[in-house]
């Protein structure tokens, strides 16, 4: 199966190296997955289904990484879901998609939200639900339609320092503004101060990074994968039920379905060369032999891992494993209330300037057991989420400080009363500091059956976020497959540059 094309007529098909299309009976290799999120599924479901005997080792009780959800029991009785917070499944997320048809070929597990309003505590709320999704368009539509950017403001930027946004390709991008940072990059352009914060500031949050601190580079590529260089807009699907049994539950089935060997609870603590060209890969229980390994660990677990494997890479590759950063900590804060908040409020808000809030999400909008909680008990589902939480900040004093900030937000919630709640503090997300991609590890790794994927792995793709995670994994895995000489994954990106000749060429100008 292959990822598909959505609306965007300009998205670009990647094919594999030529192949069989599996491994004869009796010669499949024996692989080993470290990690059980996004990235090693992608990775473990293409393996498993050209013949390979995977082995998926994932250090939590369950599967899906940062994605994962867990039972818990509320103090009415009620039993429920608990996960670590929103994610947005954007349509031109084709390689993360394409995995999810394996289970559901129609993607009926998701659900589109009709808009993603953005509100700043001044007042103004951008959205956009009535925005163009074919660039220019959208770039044109969302001025004409914004409180925050109108036509005095496109004025008043600097047109020159803008052109780059025009026509992103990577890794150019990163050559020429990963030594700056994001804010810096807007100061330059002249962007207005709201539009920094609702258009911008949210997507730069969005990687759980201070915009101060995040590279310019980044910033770039997301304008380029969310808004002018696919047609895709900036509109996203949800699961409708939660994310264990909507998406990771089907996905373990089918991989058992293939063969496939899943152990939870069984973090991958080394991995080592062995004699005969394949590694040595250690648990807390077992020391097994396999011919290749995939490592798709958070940047906390890469590090780990590499560290205590002595004999594994080169001195210099080791160095940049180990320069990879953490983004700073957030909270999500799930609160069940014993009233419902306004009907007219939406599934999920973006919001800036609420004492360190980025966003409220209503889930019995949208979650199909919140949504039978809410109805049975009169009340409503709402969570909160605070990244790149500043240093010094305790657990408690965010906890308090977003539900003081829901209050304000939606003053609906002063009256109401906490059922119950959950917070989830963490701090494992990838970090893109300014001038840090020189040394992002990519894929391919010094020793050849050795192989990494994840959303903090290199990756020459316009790809971010989750479909970097996915991406990354069909890449791996089909590294690895190419040597063997059977073919990996068909996939598909947004345009590799920007749409438009005429566009293109007037950022020309701007490189001059």
């Amino acid at each position: 199966m292959t990822a598909r094309r959505g609306r965007d007529r300009k998205a670009e098909i990647l094919r594999p190296p030529p192949g069989r299309a599996r491994f004869a009976a009796g010669d499949a290799p024996r692989v080993a997955v470290a990690g059980g999120g996004i990235a090693g599924l992608a990775a473990a479901t293409l393996l498993a289904e050209r013949g390979a005997r995977v082995t998926l080792h994932e250090r939590e009780e369950s599967l899906g990484g940062r994605l994962a959800g867990w039972r818990t029991r509320l103090s009415d009785g009620s039993s429920v879901t608990m996960s670590r917070g929103f994610h947005a499944f954007f349509r031109q997320y084709y390689n993360l998609r394409g995995l999810l048809r394996r289970t559901d070929p129609g993607l009926d597990r998701l659900r589109p939200l009709p808009d993603y309003p953005l509100r700043h505590s001044g007042g103004l709320t951008d959205s956009f639900a009535r925005v163009p999704r074919t660039p220019p368009f959208s770039a044109l539509g969302f001025v004409a339609l914004s409180p925050t950017f109108g036509w005095r403001d496109l004025a008043g930027m600097d047109p020159r320092a803008a052109l780059p946004l025009l026509d992103v390709r990577v890794p150019d991008v990163y050559a020429r503004f990963d030594d700056m940072s994001a804010t810096a990059f807007l100061e330059r352009v002249r962007f207005p101060e709201a539009a920094h914060h609702l258009a911008f500031e949210v997507f730069s949050r969005s990687f759980f990074a201070d915009p101060r601190r995040l590279s310019a580079a980044e910033l770039l590529l997301m304008f380029h994968i969310y808004f002018l260089g696919s047609a895709e807009g900036l509109l996203f699907d949800v699961p409708d039920e939660p994310f264990p049994q909507a998406l990771w539950e089907p996905l373990g089935d089918y991989l058992q379905r293939l063969g496939a060997d899943i152990r939870t609870g069984a973090p991958v603590r080394g991995v080592h060369p062995d004699d005969t060209g394949g590694v040595q890969v250690r648990t807390d229980d077992t020391l097994d032999r396999y011919d290749a390994a995939v490592l798709a660990l958070d940047p906390g677990a890469l590090r780990g891992v590499v560290a205590a494997s002595a004999d594994l890479g080169t001195a210099a590759w080791r160095d940049d494993i180990a320069a990879t950063t953490t983004a700073p900590p957030f909270l999500v804060s799930r609160l069940w209330l014993d009233r419902p908040v306004r009907a007219d409020r939406p599934g999920f808000l973006g919001t800036s300037g609420y004492e360190g809030l980025d966003n409220i999400s209503v889930l019995n909008r949208y979650e199909g057991e919140a949504a039978r909680w809410a109805a049975r008990n009169g009340g409503s589902v709402v969570e909160l989420h605070a990244y790149a939480v500043a240093p010094g900040s305790t657990p408690e004093t965010m906890q308090n400080r977003l539900i003081d900030s829901l209050r304000r937000v939606y003053p609906e919630t002063r009256e109401a009363r906490i059922v119950d709640a959950r917070h989830e503090w963490r701090a494992d997300c990838p970090f893109f500091p300014v001038g840090s991609h020189a040394r992002r590890p990519p894929v391919a790794t010094p020793h050849p059956k050795v192989t990494l994927a994840g959303d903090a792995i290199r990756c020459d793709l316009p790809v971010a976020l989750m479909e970097r995670a996915a991406t990354t994994g069909f890449l791996a895995a089909g590294r690895l497959l190419a040597d063997w000489g059977v073919r990996g994954q068909t996939l598909w990106t947004v345009p590799r540059a920007g749409r438009s000749a005429a566009l293109r060429a007037l950022a020309g100008i701007g490189n001059g």
